[in-house]
């Protein structure tokens, strides 16, 4: 039987994760549930520490920056867990004030690079992510579909032996009107013997190059008269259809086409960027290193 959520030891836990993973603004998504009543502002105050407000904004910075860790509770549990670590963020750093720990050097340093990270991060949500819009995708997937040269892809099915011998015996018994399917599940070593040795459709490229130019060079309803000999053994091959490969709908590459433009503009404004920086690298080795990556992207 599993034991209720502990909504304190939770919301301890997803702080202490959160702040050890310093997830830069809008690194998580969203997860604001619907209130009873009109939503208030992001300057409504929902509570006070120590005479401190709090305010409806820094609930929910807290919960996009630690939504991963709320994401087993239920919609109307997050916001109070969400409270909860606002509060010991307050209190517990209202200590670390009064101990001195943020006058230290090293802090001021974390803090500096925390405030860069935070504005690369709204940048690259108001500057980046922002102009890769439904219009955009769509514009590139068309593009794609455009420049791409319609091809041929055939359905086939194919029965896999060890031996040569294997093959041209069952080359003899379809030449007596043997029938494929049944040959394939009894005799095929492929993992699709039981579906009648049947692969499917597939394109040029999908399949080893012996075995390709074998099957497309059949015509419908035709099968190999000769073993074709690949690295997994002897095949027989049937074609059971010809026609023109389709390309993929766009519903199922729009994510793929989102992330492909958000990294080619990201990687457009870093490039312009370095090139127009003094960067002076003074580790030999180092400066190497990271000139293979900034290569590499």
């Amino acid at each position: 039987m599993r034991a209720p959520f502990d909504l304190r030891i939770l919301s301890a836990c997803a702080l202490i994760v959160g702040l050890s993973m310093s997830a830069p603004i809008g690194a998580a998504a969203q997860e604001t549930p619907a209130p009873a009543q009109e939503a208030p502002s992001g300057t409504t105050v929902i509570a006070t520490v120590n005479g401190a407000d709090v305010t409806e904004a820094e609930l929910q910075m807290a919960l996009n920056d630690l939504g991963e860790q709320f994401a087993q509770l239920p919609a109307e549990q997050k916001r109070a867990a969400a409270l909860s670590a606002v509060i010991e963020i307050r209190l517990l750093a209202q200590q670390a004030a009064d101990a001195g720990l943020g006058d230290s050097e090293g802090f001021k340093q974390r803090m500096e690079f925390l405030r860069e990270r935070a504005l690369h991060s709204a940048f690259v949500e108001q500057k980046v992510a922002a102009e890769v819009t439904d219009e955009t995708i769509r514009a590139r997937y068309d593009q794609e579909v455009a420049a791409t040269p319609p091809s041929n892809e055939i359905r086939a099915r194919h029965i896999l032996v060890k031996t040569k011998e294997e093959a041209e015996e069952i080359i003899k018994q379809l030449e007596a009107g043997g029938d494929f399917e049944a040959i394939a599940k009894e005799k095929s070593t492929d993992g699709a013997a039981p579906q009648g040795g049947d692969l499917g459709y597939f394109g040029p490229g999908q399949m080893v190059p012996a075995f390709e130019k074998a099957a497309f060079a059949l015509e419908v309803g035709e099968y190999s008269k000769e073993p074709v000999e690949t690295d997994f053994g002897f095949h027989v091959i049937k074609v059971e259809d010809k026609r023109t490969q389709q390309p993929p709908a766009f519903e199922q590459v729009r994510d793929q086409i989102r992330s492909l433009l958000f990294r080619e503009k990201y990687f457009e404004m870093v490039k312009a960027s370095r090139e127009a920086a003094e960067i002076d690298v003074k580790d030999p080795a180092l400066k190497e290193a990271v000139g293979k990556i900034d290569a590499t992207e």
